[in-house]
């Protein structure tokens, strides 16, 4: 057996043997600490085995367990615990149009897509975890003008539907509104519309922050599954008014 595939069935067992608890241990945020300060290849060439045990591997554990918990908000978004095109962001940077030559990320990113959706602007759930900060984030980041545009006509349509997933609940406690809008009321638009404010975003995203730490805890998969389950009607809404089904 070669030393890249005894590292990763080492990983392998160090991920399961968290089972009961949370997938990530304390060398998550360790590595991402030391990779911000060390963000050359020859660092990371040097601690790929790191990256394995502490990163990649209990990522993996994490999409695989949170599939459960993913269906029961809908069955159409997807956990796929693949090197590529899984839910599993890449670390490397496309540094093609950048000034900032680094060569790898300095954060852990777990998006789960809808099935309909090819990339990160149709509706999904992020997971982010850096030295500094946390977040969950679920909805529509810089979504095409198409899809932006049916958004806004189904907030016309259903303005109580969408009062209701985005200002009463536990969403509403839980979770901030974020994203880019227009300064102005989009065309066509009625500028006077009660939900004017709403109609004027161009990301439709909702946030909810909390320590890198939390992510080491006993009971975070469940504590983000109730966290996301939270976001269901948000989501219904923005995933059946792009005409995706729920």
């Amino acid at each position: 057996m070669g030393a890249k595939k005894k590292a990763a069935k080492k990983s392998a067992k160090k991920a399961t043997a968290r089972s009961g608890g949370s997938p990530f241990g304390p060398g998550l945020v360790t590595f991402l600490t030391e990779l911000r300060a060390n963000n050359k290849r020859s660092w990371f060439q040097d601690n790929a085995e790191r990256y394995e045990s502490d990163v990649r591997e209990p990522a993996f554990a994490f999409i695989r367990e949170f599939r459960g918990p993913l269906a029961k908000v809908s069955k159409h978004f997807v956990a796929e615990d693949k090197k590529v095109g899984g839910a599993l962001m890449r670390i490397h940077r496309d540094v093609r149009f950048s000034k900032d030559k680094s060569p790898y990320k300095t954060n852990l990113g777990i998006q789960f897509r809808h099935e309909g959706g090819s990339d990160v602007h149709a509706p999904g759930i992020y997971l982010h975890v850096d030295p500094d900060v946390a977040f969950l984030g679920v909805g529509m980041w810089h979504p095409p003008s198409e899809a932006l545009e049916a958004v806004r006509q189904a907030i016309v349509a259903s303005p109580r539907e969408w009062t209701k997933a985005v200002a009463q609940g536990a969403f509403a406690k839980s979770w901030t509104l974020e994203g880019d809008s227009l300064k102005r009321p989009p065309k066509g638009f009625d500028p006077e519309h009660p939900l004017v404010e709403d109609l004027k975003r161009k990301d439709h995203i909702a946030v909810v922050r909390f320590a890198p730490s939390r992510v080491t805890k006993k009971d975070f998969v469940p504590w983000m599954a109730e966290r996301v389950m939270e976001t269901k009607p948000f989501l219904k809404f923005l995933t059946k008014a792009t005409g995706e089904a729920f």
